[in-house]
């Protein structure tokens, strides 16, 4: 499968969940970073290498019955620094 033009992998997404998730989940999930926000809702940030993985994850928050709010690709040249910093990479 080709990528959209302008899009590289892995892609930064951002996903926006109903609730608090406890920062515990972080790990279930694979690496990426929780972010409880101030309207009630979680903020997970991930680095997805393809869109098989990004189905995994997606199958995680359907499995553990939470409500997806938003699903964003985020820009590679602004987020793959801070994500990387998530995950205690460089």
């Amino acid at each position: 499968m080709t990528q959209p033009p302008g899009r590289t992998s892995p892609t930064v997404y951002l996903l926006r969940v109903d609730g608090h998730l406890d920062p515990h989940w972080s790990s279930w999930f694979g690496e990426l970073r929780l972010t409880q926000e101030d309207d009630g809702t979680t903020s997970l940030t991930a680095v997805v290498s393809d869109q098989a993985e990004l189905h995994g994850l997606l199958a995680k928050i359907r499995d553990l019955g939470i409500t997806l709010i938003s699903l964003e690709a985020l820009d590679m040249t602004t987020t793959v620094p801070a994500a990387r910093r998530a995950r205690g990479t460089t």
